[in-house]
């Protein structure tokens, strides 16, 4: 049995994908031989939920930065003398100790660019492709740097999509070492069943056109932009499903487009209630400036609902242009508007929605976890 460190930055019950990730595919590794210890930081030095997992999990509490940085880089040491393979989940993590063991990465985006538009470094609707090209001052050129060695230092990474692959690429890995591995979601058919009638019913929404936008409300999700053509766009209505720092500039852009009466913000909508408002809605719409690869598009095609997408980052991947669903270019309003036009076109979401299974085997559950697995030990 080979000994797998996975060095995690969120966990298990904390939301967000690569806590979300972590606990559904490490179970699955386990039962492929693998003998699991994880590592994390965490808001609680045991599991919130109450619920162990199923394998040994530390959890640094997160105190002062400094602090928290300290604990992790001692308890990672006895970890990395154990471990046959380190499997990193977020880079930056201070891993204190011998290299011994390969190190493989899994890289969901670019830490660099997130970090400098955090900060303020950079306006928060920065092109990430344009982030890859130009040049910016000293703090952000130290911090691609940073993010490029630690990578090229790995003996392997994994990516969800080939729109990262040639993302990392470009920053001096070795392409032979990258591991393309869509994300995949695990069997749910908790609003399978349901008609799309059934499910407006059972939340209490109307008859009307219905587009939703789910996730976090940050300012590349382009939400605000979704609002701004819904003016030319009549009777259809926005559900926005979602916190977050950019809520404020959408609900300004819903008054400025004169549409605040059919944008209705729900705030953060409970997990279990995703799939049926994805049911329920025509389109579920992901006007992002940058995806790696999109759950939310995943989880809206497995409900049997088309999407309508950025052509940026890993959408191309799974959006097949009027098969099902529409790619639109960003950011060009009049051709949201025109997408959103034709889209609601009486018959164009019916011939859509047959066709959401398309290509859906590439991120089958089973498939992701065999291919990981494979993937850790070739670098073993």
């Amino acid at each position: 049995m080979s000994r797998l460190f996975v060095a995690a930055g969120i966990f298990h019950p904390e939301p967000g994908g690569p806590a979300t990730y972590l606990h559904e595919i490490l179970p699955q590794l386990q039962e492929r031989g693998w003998d699991v210890r994880a590592l994390t930081f965490s808001d609680s030095a045991d599991s919130v939920d109450g619920a162990p997992e199923p394998y040994p999990v530390t959890r640094i509490v997160r105190q002062t930065y400094p602090l928290r940085m300290i604990r992790y880089a001692r308890a990672s040491r006895p970890l990395l003398r154990w471990a046959d393979l380190v499997y990193v989940n977020l880079p930056g993590l201070p891993l204190s100790g011998e290299r011994r063991a390969p190190r493989v990465l899994k890289i969901v985006g670019d830490i660099a660019w997130e970090r400098a538009v955090r900060k303020g470094w950079i306006s928060p609707t920065e092109d990430i492709d344009d982030f890859q090209r130009r040049r910016y001052g000293a703090a952000v050129t130290l911090d691609q740097q940073r993010r490029a060695r630690e990578a090229r230092r790995m003996d392997g990474v994994i990516v969800p999509s080939q729109y990262l692959k040639q993302m990392v690429v470009g920053w001096g890995v070795n392409p032979a070492q990258v591991r393309v591995i869509y994300n995949a979601l695990p069997p749910d058919t908790s609003a399978s069943d349901l008609s799309q009638s059934q499910a407006r019913a059972l939340l209490g929404l109307g008859d009307d056109p219905l587009l939703l936008a789910v996730g976090r409300v940050l300012p590349w999700k382009g939400v605000d932009h979704l609002c701004a053509a819904l003016a030319q766009v009549p009777d259809v209505q926005l559900l926005v499903a979602g916190d977050g720092p950019a809520l404020d500039t959408a609900k300004a852009q819903a008054a400025q487009a004169g549409v605040s009466d059919r944008v209705t913000f729900l705030g953060t909508i409970r997990r279990e209630q995703v799939p049926l408002y994805m049911k329920a809605a025509d389109y579920v719409a992901l006007y992002s400036g940058y995806e790696g690869l999109s759950h939310t598009l995943l989880e809206s095609l497995r409900a049997g609902t088309p999407v309508i997408a950025s052509d940026k980052g890993g959408n191309p991947e799974v959006v097949r242009h009027e098969v099902n669903g529409l790619l639109v270019p960003y950011i060009q309003r009049e051709a949201l508007i025109a997408a959103l036009q034709a889209a609601f076109q009486p018959g164009k979401r019916e011939t859509l929605a047959a066709n959401t299974s398309a290509g859906m085997e590439r991120f089958e559950f089973t498939r992701m976890v065999e291919q990981t697995s494979a993937a850790l030990k070739e670098f073993l």
